[in-house]
C-alpha cells in the first residue's frame, strides 16, 4: 500500500513550485487516462481530466439537461438539416489562440477527418461546417440528427487550439492545449496528471483552485486510504462496501449520482483471429453465457445493492428501456441447453478485465456462475488503458468494460454496434441494426425513435455483441475541506465554484 502514497519529499517538491498560499486539489482516479486528445481518447477518467482542461460547445447540468458552454445558443432549420450555433466571445485557448468560428470549424473538421479520430461515427451525420459569422458556425447534415447536440456535450464538442493541433497532429495528446479553466502542466504515466489555473479563462472568477493533480490508483482500498491520510482531497467511484465507513467518518463527506451508462462484457465477433471461437461465431453460446449470470446477485454481492441490474444500454428506469425485454433471471438449465444445441459440453474462454478490486470481484463471481453452465473461464487482469488498446486491436475473446453513458440514447448505442462505429471493438455488423439506429438518429419524434430503438434492441438481444450487466451509481468521497462540489449523473468532476479549506 505504501508505494501508492506520495512521499513527503515528493509532496514538498510539488508544493514548492506554487506561490505561497496557492491551493492544490488532489483527485484520486480509478484508472490512468489514455491519450489526452479528445479526438483519440476513450477512457472515463480521461473525461474527468477534460472537465478541468477542455471546455465543450455545450455541457450538462445536474439533471443531464444540455446547457450552453462555448456555444451560447443554437437553433435548427425547419427541415432539421442545419444547426446554427452562436459562440461565446472573449474566450482564448491556453496558447493565446483566439476562440472563434474558424476555431470551431477546425475542431469539427479534425474530429471528422483525423485518421486516428474516434469521433467520426459520432459526427457521421455532419456533411460539413462553415463559419457563417465571426462568432457563428453552421453545421449542415446529411440527414436530421436528433442526437447531435448531445454528442457535442462530450469529446466531439471539446475545443482544442487549432494552432497546437495542426502543429502536433496525432501527437497532440502529449501536450494538450484547450480552453478550459486549467491548462496542462505535466503527465507522468501511471503516476499523475497536473493542471494549473488558466489566468485568462473567461469564467475565472468561479475558479478558486490554483492547481489540480489527478492520481490514478486502481485499488479502491488504497485510494480511500490516501484520502483518509490527507494525501488526496477527492476520490471517485469508491467501493460500495466502503459507503458505510465513509458516511460515519466525521472527516469525510460523500456524494453520489446514478450514472447514465452501463457495465458490460464485449464479445469479439469479427475483430481478428481471436473472434474465431464458438463465443465469437455462435450467438447461442453468447446467449448461454448471459443466461448463466445472476445480475441481481451481482448487484447485492459486489455493489451491496447500490447498482441496478440491467440487460440493455439503458437502465429499467429509462424511458428508452424496452419493457418487452425484461432483465432475465438466471437460468442455468436453459444455458446448458443452448450450449448443447451448439454442440458444446464445456467451453474454455478468457475474459480480460481492469485490475481494480471491485471489477475483479465481479468477474470472480461471474466466473463461478458461468462455470455451472459449462464455461471454464480464465480471467486476465490488466491496466484499464491497456485493456482498451487490446480491445481495439482485437486481442480478446470477452472483455469487461464500462460505458459512462450519454444523455441521448444514440450515445449509448450507435458507435458500439454499427458497422463503422468508432468504438465497435467487437466488429459486430448487422445492416438492419445500422438502418434502425440511423433512422432513430434522424427522427425528431420521441415515439418514433423509441420504436426504432426497441426494434434494434430485439436484434441485439439475440446477437449479443455486448452482454449488459447493469448500471452503477457514481459514489464520491471527499475531505470535509472540499466545498462546492456536486455529483453529476455523467460522473465528471467539475471544478467551477469548488473551494478547499485547509
Amino acid at each position: 500500500m505504501t508505494r501508492h502514497l506520495l512521499s513527503a519529499t515528493a509532496m514538498i517538491a510539488l508544493m514548492s513550485a506554487l506561490p505561497a498560499g496557492a491551493q492544490t486539489l488532489r483527485i484520486g482516479l480509478s484508472d490512468d487516462a489514455d491519450i489526452l486528445d479528445p479526438d483519440q481518447s476513450r477512457t472515463f477518467v480521461g473525461r474527468i481530466v477534460y472537465a478541468g482542461l477542455c471546455d465543450k460547445l455545450v455541457d450538462l447540468d445536474a439533471q443531464a439537461n444540455i446547457i450552453p458552454m462555448l456555444a451560447t445558443d443554437w437553433s435548427w432549420s425547419d427541415d432539421g438539416m442545419a444547426l446554427v450555433m452562436d459562440l461565446r466571445e472573449g474566450v482564448v485557448f491556453h496558447d493565446g489562440t483566439l476562440f472563434d468560428a474558424d476555431a470551431v470549424v477546425a475542431n469539427i473538421t479534425r474530429s471528422m477527418t483525423l485518421p486516428e479520430s474516434r469521433r467520426k461515427s459520432e459526427l457521421s451525420s455532419v456533411a460539413g461546417i462553415e463559419a457563417t459569422g465571426p462568432m457563428q458556425v453552421t453545421l449542415t447534415l446529411t440527414a436530421p440528427d436528433a442526437s447531435l447536440i448531445a454528442q457535442l456535450s462530450d469529446r466531439a464538442g471539446m475545443m482544442v487550439s487549432p494552432t497546437a493541433a495542426e502543429a502536433a497532429g496525432a501527437e497532440f495528446g502529449q501536450n494538450p492545449v484547450c480552453s478550459g479553466p486549467f491548462r496542462f502542466v505535466e503527465r507522468i504515466q501511471q503516476d499523475r496528471i497536473v493542471l494549473e489555473k488558466f489566468a485568462d479563462y473567461y469564467d475565472a472568477d468561479r475558479i478558486a483552485i490554483d492547481r489540480v493533480t489527478y492520481r490514478p490508483i486502481p485499488d479502491t482500498t488504497v485510494r480511500l486510504a490516501n484520502l483518509r491520510s490527507g494525501e488526496l482531497d477527492i476520490v471517485e467511484r469508491i467501493a460500495a462496501s466502503d459507503v458505510g465507513s465513509v458516511s460515519q467518518d466525521a472527516a469525510l463527506q460523500m456524494q453520489e449520482a446514478v450514472g447514465l451508462g452501463y457495465m458490460a462484457i464485449y464479445a469479439n465477433i469479427g475483430n481478428g483471429d481471436r473472434a474465431l471461437t464458438p463465443m465469437g461465431e455462435d450467438a447461442r453460446v453468447r446467449q448461454a453465457f448471459s443466461l448463466a449470470i445472476d445480475r441481481e446477485a451481482l448487484n447485492q454481492v459486489v455493489f451491496e445493492g447500490t447498482a441496478v441490474p440491467g440487460n440493455q444500454p439503458f437502465p429499467p428506469s429509462s424511458p428508452w428501456f424496452n419493457q418487452d425485454l425484461p432483465v432475465p433471471a438466471r437460468d442455468v438449465e436453459a444455458a446448458r441447453a443452448l450450449l448443447a444445441e451448439a454442440g458444446i459440453d464445456r467451453m474454455p474462454v478468457e475474459i480480460q478485465h481492469a485490475n481494480n478490486p471491485v471489477i475483479t470481484q465481479m468477474m470472480q463471481v461471474i466466473q463461478a456462475m458461468v462455470a455451472e453452465a459449462g464455461f471454464d473461464v480464465t480471467l486476465r487482469a490488466t491496466e484499464f488503458a491497456t485493456l482498451l488498446s487490446e480491445q481495439t486491436a482485437g486481442n480478446f475473446q470477452l472483455s469487461r468494460s464500462d460505458w459512462s453513458g450519454r444523455p441521448d440514447p444514440d450515445g449509448n448505442l450507435h458507435q458500439f454496434v454499427t458497422c463503422e462505429g468508432g468504438i465497435n471493438d467487437p466488429r459486430y455488423c448487422n445492416p438492419e441494426v445500422d438502418r434502425l439506429l440511423n433512422e432513430a438518429r434522424a427522427a425528431n419524434d420521441p415515439e418514433v425513435r423509441k420504436g426504432l430503438y426497441d426494434q434494434a434492441g430485439v436484434i441485439l438481444n439475440q446477437d449479443l455483441p455486448v452482454i449488459y450487466l447493469g448500471h452503477q451509481t457514481y459514489i464520491f468521497a471527499l475531505d470535509q475541506g472540499v466545498q462546492g462540489f456536486e455529483a453529476f449523473p455523467d460522473g465528471m468532476i467539475r471544478l467551477q465554484d469548488v473551494t478547499l479549506s485547509q
